[in-house]
């Protein structure tokens, strides 16, 4: 007996197109994952234009510790957790997001589809462009920075011509298409710094909960290490407090009730999985090994590990040799 295709309601079709769109343009939290060499994803080396159709559809999953991003919405509505904000992006807005600061796009409740522009990029591929200025140091990226920036349609119409320009150029054959890029970011970012940016409307409920996963989530997206010249690791809680624009206190007591752990407990167990993933892995020296983990000093790293697994790092190395 031939089967009948069952077809999903248009409002339900529709509702997943904007999940996946918000998963698309979100910051890819993920769960612990086993030492890897991830090859770049990037086709067009450290910078991607697409279309929010085509982030929807799968070209925006992006999965890079240095990447930022530049999203141009044009129409529609989402909510933005950034830190412990919230932003309603219910008209048209540019929108700055930083690898490095947990953030969420939500969908609302019948709200429409946004539709626009994504720009993925490399803070190495716009060093260049703005003059050694670390684009972390920039009012746009910084954690107590606003991300939105709401526009009105003149700006609409030139922004979006900025984009489709970008999109011609990144799919031309022109020799030096990445300096025409990095030239029309850095305008971008500029323009964008003159423009007068969004206020949260409110801070998420379930506070706590909500700082210790943007804590967690800020802790995970650091590893898996996968290169020895590398931004240095948060080591102290003081450090993701400052990221996160809270205070160290404030942090430690909603890790502490929502986890039933300390926030430096949390971690000195990530460093340490990470280092023995690296001892077991890699044939980087214990030396090499500190430092892409943000010690210092080799000593320090050493006394770190012995202290937390009773052996040396040299030890664990051969035991896990030897198990392999």
């Amino acid at each position: 007996m031939a089967t009948t295709k069952l077809e999903l309601p248009a409002s339900v079709v529709s509702l997943q197109q904007q999940r996946l769109l918000a998963k698309a343009l979100s910051n890819p939290m993920t769960n612990a994952r086993p030492f890897f060499r991830p090859t770049p994803d990037f086709s067009n080396g450290d910078v991607e234009v697409m279309t929010m159709l085509e982030a929807r559809c799968g070209m925006g999953n992006f999965d890079r510790r240095d990447l930022f991003k530049v999203v141009l919405v044009v129409e529609g509505a989402n909510e933005l957790h950034y830190t412990t904000r919230s932003y309603a992006v219910n008209q048209p807005a540019l929108v700055f997001t930083n690898r490095l600061i947990p953030y969420a796009w939500e969908v609302v409740a019948g709200a429409s589809e946004q539709h626009g522009y994504l720009c993925c990029f490399s803070e190495s591929f716009l060093h260049s462009a703005m003059r050694g200025v670390s684009l972390k140091d920039t009012v746009l990226y910084k954690v107590e920075g606003n991300p939105v920036y709401f526009l009105d349609p003149e700006q609409v119409r030139y922004f979006t011509d900025a984009f489709t320009r970008m999109r011609r150029d990144l799919e031309s054959d022109y020799a030096h298409k990445e300096d025409l890029l990095r030239n029309q970011l850095s305008i971008i970012i500029h323009e964008a710094a003159r423009l007068q940016p969004a206020t949260a409307q409110h801070a998420p409920t379930n506070a706590a909960e909500r700082i210790t996963s943007l804590f967690l989530n800020l802790l995970e997206v650091q590893f898996p290490v996968t290169a020895q010249l590398r931004e240095p690791v948060l080591k102290s809680a003081s450090d993701y407090a400052d990221r996160m624009a809270i205070h160290v206190n404030h942090l430690n007591a909603m890790v502490k009730e929502v986890t039933g752990k300390s926030t430096t407990a949390h971690i000195n167990e990530r460093l340490v999985m990470e280092a023995k993933l690296l001892l077991a892995h890699t044939d980087w020296s214990v030396g090499e090994i500190a430092y892409s983990l943000g010690f210092e000093y080799p000593t320090y790293f050493n006394n770190f590990f012995k202290k937390h697994t009773g052996i040396t790092p040299l030890t664990f190395r051969r035991t896990a040799t030897i198990a392999v």
